[in-house]
């Protein structure tokens, strides 16, 4: 594991290197972007670092130095052996006072690059009992404020599942903690659609673009419960990529079906052909 903060290579991730006073700490005022490591080479990056600067405008932050961010990323990744990895690019709106306003000092950039693990092709989600406020002022940025989707992923994890998965406030299926959701019905792939308050993500976005060309894919809104009806339930993540799903709270389903399996084939041979599309 290598980071990097603001320019400089820090001798060890765990050294103490940021200010108490930021923003990113006393309020969680950032945005962030986790971009996969793929025979190491970064994965999308290009488009990473356009939803950071779409998540920076929209929380109300300046412009991150996306250039300074590539550095970063590169001096993270130099001299590791990164078969499979992830980065995680944090960008605060800095020191500030103790309290909701924001300070002048300019922005914290920080790089993070480490070894992980694949998931594996299949895994289990379960519902919360809590929902997605599509009207909200974070609604589709991805941003810091990231305790409510802590305490989903404990919950689901005290379950047995790797995932959570809510609904929006009018009960239509959103997305999960860090995830995008797509499921099968009638032959076609399902996913909903940003008006759904859903976070618009890279690894949506491109199965979206991919998986069309060959399957039939359609952006529609839908109660939370379509996933306890659907032949085929899948994740969409930077890291999961195309992931079946194999139980749905006690819903058991075969997995992955052939649909998932489709799109995962889909999947990895574009992904193969071009690591920064």
């Amino acid at each position: 594991m290598k980071a990097w903060l603001d320019g400089r290579l820090l001798e060890s991730p765990r050294d103490r290197a940021l200010s108490v006073l930021d923003h990113g700490l006393v309020v969680g005022d950032g945005v962030f972007e986790t971009v996969a490591v793929i025979d190491g080479e970064p994965f999308a990056l290009t488009r990473h670092l356009g939803r950071l600067v779409t998540s920076a405008e929209g929380l109300g932050i300046a412009r991150p130095d996306v250039d300074a961010v590539r550095e970063g990323v590169a001096a993270t990744m130099a001299g590791q052996d990164l078969a499979f990895g992830r980065i995680r690019i944090t960008v605060t709106s800095g020191p500030g006072p103790l309290g909701s306003p924001r300070g002048d000092a300019g922005l914290t950039h920080v790089v993070v690059t480490e070894p992980a693990e694949q998931p594996g092709p299949v895994s289990s989600i379960v519902t919360v009992p809590w929902t997605r406020n599509e009207r909200g002022a974070l609604a589709g940025l991805k941003t810091t404020s990231y305790a409510e989707n802590a305490k989903m992923v404990e919950y689901a994890r005290a379950r047995g599942a790797s995932e959570a998965v809510m609904a929006n406030t009018r009960g239509a299926l959103c997305e999960g903690t860090g995830s995008n959701v797509m499921y099968v019905q009638g032959g076609q792939l399902v996913t909903p659609t940003l008006e759904s308050g859903c976070l618009a993500g890279i690894t949506r976005a491109l199965a979206i673009e991919w998986l069309a060309e060959e399957l039939d894919v359609v952006e529609r809104d839908s109660p939370l419960e379509s996933l306890f009806e659907a032949d085929e339930v899948i994740l969409l993540g930077t890291t999961r990529m195309v992931q079946g799903i194999e139980r749905v709270d006690d819903r058991v389903l075969d997995a992955p079906g052939p649909l998932t399996r489709r799109a995962r084939e889909i999947w990895d041979r574009r992904m193969a052909e071009d690591l920064d599309p």
